[in-house]
């Protein structure tokens, strides 16, 4: 795939040197990367680096907190029975387990309900509601679901149940009025009337500022809350928000408190993906191990076994729960992949045939588990806003995936009319439509996409913090590494710096590797080096089709050009720094 490459602009480049000397002449490509991140001085580049829980937000700041507090506290010291409301993800099974885990060691019979992704669909539906009447609860809390849940909102009322609404999606107005479900409280940061500094919480994130404040409300101290920073660095890495503000010291606690977790699910889920938590030190320990078996639960069968997990009280218990999301993440596995072949054949046809802004795939049989997942794939492989619909019951429902620079939330407003319902994110969203709308559908959506696209944004691109001389790297116990170290976590809206490197040779025999020889694994040098330079190993996944870039290197003595981002690897109990590879091409071209 061919790349643009786009450094990242400064509105203020002044603030570089600015750093360079705050910070004991720190590399110019390092100032430039914090300046990029929000930093223009020493005191606020002091608190990226070393930010702490007191520089968390009071969570009475968001609108509606005092009111879910004081209701919440009251049901625990009038030991009501409060029903906790989930959502089949990573953030609403954390979120729900979270919750109840609180309320019960404070001595509420608390019980939770999860919606069942086929049965039910996404968020508040009657039957959780009922659930809740059934089990004589006087008190719902909704958590990751419900900004958008008016009819049931009305219902919760009508069955005289109290409802708390924990959401962090977008909500919905009509004709620039503010709709919000009829709740005792509805807490969502992205509401336009709330005032709370940061907007990117998770639903589990919202859930830990509601038990701070609770606590506040009883006269407890708000900190207890942070024996739960471990569930919440699992929902925060897994629900794919941005890293910055709150969200990124909340990471980061988390990982440190996940590493030493004695919670037994979680302890027993690492020993069934045959993980270290110990070794748990970046967000991607989580994305791709910690994060998928519990979305496995309610992917391919009930998210209750995912939050019946991490509420479980010792690891007898915990071990064949954790066993079960083992055998259903292999399960869901091997779907994926039966899922996304079909996918990509129907995505070439389409794209043969009509030469679509973007892709609306459609199967009766696809699971509606996986679907999301596959979506993500197409984009990446197509660079296509890309719906995966199957069907469901009596209606078709979809997952949205987009590409950056299009708002996929809003173009789905624009196909409004066609659906049944729809919610989600500027690249992410799930919606549902009767099975007669998908052609006009797939048209509507195309036309939404047009409108929005530009040829610019057909291209992917490759964000570049800064141009980098090789010679001011060094090793794992050198400076550069030290500070770069400290720029994490990282994930959306902290990415791992990119950095630029010209005038460069290949050391040795550039190779592919992997099992279909996909990857692309060379050692790179500066080509004017005199050997006072170290050269580096460099690792490129998915690049194996670049392998003659770097011969035509080697045979005409042209140089090539890098995008790197920086990660260590282990060998052999040797830890070196190794390049990842993003992009490469030949001087000039």
């Amino acid at each position: 795939m061919t790349y643009r490459w786009i450094y990242r602009s400064l509105d203020e480049p002044e603030v570089v040197p600015q750093l360079q000397e705050a910070l004991n002449d720190l590399p110019s490509s390092l100032a430039r990367a914090l300046a990029l991140r929000g930093i223009t001085s020493f005191e606020e580049a002091r608190h990226f680096f070393r930010a702490s829980r007191e520089d968390l937000h009071d969570p009475f700041l968001m609108q509606d907190m005092n009111a879910a507090a004081d209701r919440l506290a009251r049901a625990v010291d009038q030991q009501e029975h409060v029903l906790v409301y989930g959502d089949y993800d990573v953030d609403g099974t954390t979120a729900a387990a979270l919750l109840t885990h609180f309320l019960r060691s404070r001595g509420v019979e608390a019980s939770f309900f999860i919606p069942d992704r086929y049965e039910d669909g996404y968020g508040l539906c009657e039957r959780g509601l009922d659930a809740a009447h059934e089990r004589d609860a006087s008190l719902v809390v909704a958590l990751d679901c419900g900004i958008t849940a008016r009819e049931e909102a009305t219902y919760a009322r009508e069955q005289g149940l109290d409802l708390i609404i924990c959401d962090h999606h977008t909500p919905k107005t009509e004709g620039g009025t503010l709709q919000l479900p009829d709740a005792l409280a509805v807490l969502d940061p992205k509401r336009p009337d709330d005032d709370y500094p940061f907007t990117e919480l998770t639903g589990c994130g919202l859930g830990f500022k509601l038990v701070q404040a609770t606590l506040a409300e009883r006269d407890e101290d708000p900190d207890l809350a942070f024996e739960y920073l471990d569930l919440l660095g699992v929902s925060t890495a897994s629900d794919i928000v941005p890293l910055h503000g709150e969200n990124r010291l909340l990471m980061a606690e988390g990982l440190r408190a996940l590493q030493r977790t004695e919670r037994p699910g979680l302890r027993a889920l690492a020993d069934a993906a045959g993980l270290d938590l110990k070794d748990v030190t970046s967000t991607g320990n989580i994305v791709f191990t910690i994060g998928p078996r519990i979305n496995a639960a309610g992917r391919m069968a009930h998210a209750s076994t995912a939050v019946d997990l991490l509420l479980a009280e010792d690891y007898a218990d915990a071990e064949p729960l954790a066993a079960e999301l083992e055998r259903l993440n292999k399960e869901r596995r091997s779907i994926d992949d039966a899922t996304e072949e079909a996918a990509i054949e129907q995505a070439e046809r389409q794209i043969t045939s009509r030469s679509p802004h973007a892709l609306v795939l459609y199967d009766e049989d696809w699971h509606l588990g996986v679907i999301g997942i596959v979506a993500s794939s197409i984009v990446e492989r197509f660079h296509k806003p890309t719906i995966m619909l199957t069907h469901n019951g009596d209606e078709v429902k979809g997952s949205a995936r987009s590409i950056e620079g299009i708002n996929i939330y809003r173009a789905l407003q624009d196909c409004e009319d066609v659906l049944t319902q729809f919610g989600g994110h500027d690249h992410a969203a799930g919606m549902s439509l009767p099975l007669d709308n998908i052609d006009a559908f797939r048209d509507r959506f195309d036309d939404a996409i047009g409108e929005r696209v530009t040829p610019e944004l057909l291209t992917p691109s490759i964000k570049v913090d800064a141009e980098i001389n090789l010679d001011v790297i060094g090793g794992v116990t050198d400076r550069f590494w030290s500070v770069l170290k400290q720029f994490g976590p990282f994930g959306p809206a902290n990415a791992k710096p990119v950095f630029h490197a010209k005038d460069l040779a290949v050391a040795g025999s550039p190779r592919t590797v992997g099992s279909d020889e996909s990857h692309l694994k060379f050692t790179v040098r500066p080509r004017s080096s005199n050997g006072s330079v170290p050269s580096y190993d460099v690792i490129g996944f998915g690049m194996g089709e670049k392998l003659s870039i770097l011969e035509e290197s080697q045979e005409t003595g042209r140089p090539f050009e890098l995008l790197f981002s920086l990660e260590e690897n282990t060998w052999q109990g040797e830890t070196t720094l190794q390049f990842k590879a993003r992009d490469v091409r030949l001087e000039g071209d």
